[in-house]
């Protein structure tokens, strides 16, 4: 058993939304779904998905824009993210406008997350991590079975999430990453929320945020 994955880039902005699936059970759950909905539906069929929920990372548009469009199709719950980006979610069709993208519709999860929480996805867990900083409220789902987390916009390859936005907070982010994420272990395996995988390893060894050189770790 374990967990796989595909990953959909969508929009013009090319951000990461991935379909992840109990290979037992065929059950799975898309995060992340930020537009282009007829390329994310593509692959759920192409795998042979059942789809049974929807995953947030956080509350930005080009990562929330489609969750509502979607759920209503597939007929299925939002989980995530942590309450705390509300704001930005009640902020999508504002946003849409502002940024030239129409069709993205604001977000009421079924369920918000805590790090407390768990997901079930088939037969595999995922575990939760709450990682203020990009977003006040963005969560990490992780799966320790296939050492693979799903991070949203904290960490990229070699780079980090950006604090510029409303609540975000550049120090938290850092902290975030240090005292939440490398704890998991090097050979973690991240999907980003935009951009090439990578591991904790090698950001820890070369990221020149928050390498433990950078953090004088």
């Amino acid at each position: 058993m374990a967990l796989k994955f595909t990953i959909v880039p969508v929009t013009p902005l090319q951000q990461n939304c991935s379909v992840i699936w109990c290979d037992e059970t065929m059950e799975g759950a898309v995060v992340d779904p930020g537009g282009d909905l007829h390329l994310v539906t593509a692959a759920i069929e192409a795998n042979k998905v059942n789809i049974t929920q929807i995953l947030l990372t956080h509350g930005h548009l080009d990562h929330a824009g489609g969750a509502t469009e979607l759920a209503q199709k597939l007929s299925v719950p939002i989980n995530g993210p942590h309450i705390e980006d509300k704001f930005w979610l009640d902020a999508i069709e504002r946003q849409s406008q502002m940024y030239g993208v129409p069709g993205m519709l604001n977000c009421t999860p079924d369920r918000w997350l805590t790090e407390q929480d768990t997901i079930a996805v088939g037969n595999e867990l995922l575990k939760i991590v709450h990682c203020p900083g990009h977003t006040p409220g963005h969560l990490v789902f992780y799966h320790d079975g296939t050492k693979l987390a799903m991070v949203g916009d904290v960490i990229f390859a070699g780079s980090i999430g950006r604090t510029d936005f409303p609540r975000g907070n550049h120090q938290q982010l850092l902290d975030s990453i240090a005292d939440k994420l490398w704890p998991l272990g090097n050979d973690m395996r991240f999907i980003p929320g935009h951009g090439n995988m990578s591991d904790f390893g090698r950001e820890r060894a070369s990221n020149p945020f928050v390498s433990d050189a950078a953090l004088g770790r």
